[in-house]
């Protein structure tokens, strides 16, 4: 065997041990995920709030207590993190919410939210369903619709054509 397939051998043993670590650690990442949020789910809340203004911003910005940015790792301080400032009882207070309830959150409106301490884990509509949008299209997506819409537009427009030819030769037939 020569130099290069032994050297090519080594890397992808090399490569594989990586992958086999990485599997490892992030199996043992998302299970401490799962834990924390049972824990979170578990002493979790239900208050009545009125949403005033949401935003994605800094942390550092989003006028969260003193306390809750010296306890964030120095990275999170610098992302953004969606934030939500609310009227809870007589109290305006700025709150944390998850990325996936974000959008769902209404402005000027009134929800139900589950939440621990200031981070709101799920929302629900008091009077109203909470209103659900579209997921974003990719760009092949939208063209692939516009492709599609097209093709329905021409289709009925021949249609539409042949039955104003059907119509008119009926007219000359009457005619004559």
């Amino acid at each position: 065997m020569g130099t290069g397939w032994i050297i090519t051998l080594v890397i992808l043993a090399v490569l594989l041990a990586g992958l086999v670590v990485l599997g490892i650690f992030a199996r043992k990442r998302q299970k401490q995920a799962e834990e924390a949020q049972a824990q979170l789910k578990a002493s979790a809340q239900t208050y009545s709030i009125l949403v005033i203004d949401k935003k994605r911003m800094r942390l550092t910005d989003a006028g969260f207590p003193s306390v809750v940015v010296e306890q964030t790792p120095k990275l999170m301080r610098k992302l953004k993190v969606p934030v939500v400032k609310a009227k809870i009882g007589p109290k305006i207070m700025s709150l944390m919410c998850e990325e996936k309830i974000f959008d769902l959150i209404p402005v000027k409106k009134e929800v139900k939210a589950v939440m621990n301490g200031i981070y709101i884990i799920d929302v629900k509509g008091i009077r109203t369903n909470l209103d659900t949008r579209q997921p974003k299209m990719s760009l092949w997506q939208r063209a692939k619709l516009k492709a599609t819409q097209k093709a329905e537009a021409k289709e009925k427009q021949k249609q539409l054509n042949d039955k104003r030819a059907g119509q008119k030769k009926l007219e000359d037939k009457k005619n004559k």
